[in-house]
């Protein structure tokens, strides 16, 4: 079976995005060439600089990607509604947790920050109230996120929702208190 220059071209993509994540596993991004990168991934230097300009571009493509494939899934799914945004996105990241935790234990977990900040279309022509909103809600996952995996992901994404939901009581009961 032969490929078309799509698939080929997915597939130098997909090899060169398996050999990083693998490399990352046993050494920093700083340490790792690019001639170990293809020899790695089983194809030419060319194949690299054809479809990236530096080693953190493969990440964040890569990181670009899941955030599309689990918005594609979150609004085909019929039962997506506004309470199970949160959980399903928690969800998704634990799916993942392999190459979110390497990204993480890389040092690189600003790439998942720069991935939710474009998928939540913050822009200059935006009336500032809802930018300050999706900013703070942008910055609040990604904080979540960023603890959750220092823990490990332990919980699933109902059970992280239903501790967004016990802190929020907690914390009107705490205001009406002072």
């Amino acid at each position: 079976m032969s490929m078309n220059n799509e698939q080929k071209n997915t597939y130098v993509k997909c090899q060169i995005t398996n050999a990083l994540l693998e490399l990352l596993k046993e050494k920093s991004i700083a340490l790792i060439s690019i001639t170990e990168l293809t020899q790695k991934a089983q194809v030419g230097r060319v194949s690299f600089y054809r479809n990236f300009q530096t080693k953190e571009d493969i990440l964040k493509e890569e990181s670009d990607r899941l955030i599309n494939e689990w918005g594609r899934l979150y609004e085909t799914n019929p039962e997506s509604s506004p309470e199970t945004l949160f959980p399903s996105l928690f969800d998704f990241y634990r799916a993942h947790k392999e190459f979110y935790t390497i990204l993480y234990q890389a040092g690189m977990a600003s790439i998942m920050q720069e991935t939710i900040l474009n998928a939540i279309k913050i822009t200059p022509e935006m009336a500032n109230v809802e930018a300050y909103m999706k900013s703070f809600w942008a910055y609040g996952i990604f904080g979540w996120m960023i603890e959750w995996m220092k823990r490990g992901m332990p919980e699933s994404g109902g059970e992280l929702l239903r501790f967004f939901t016990i802190a929020k009581g907690n914390e009107s009961v705490k205001s009406s208190v002072s």
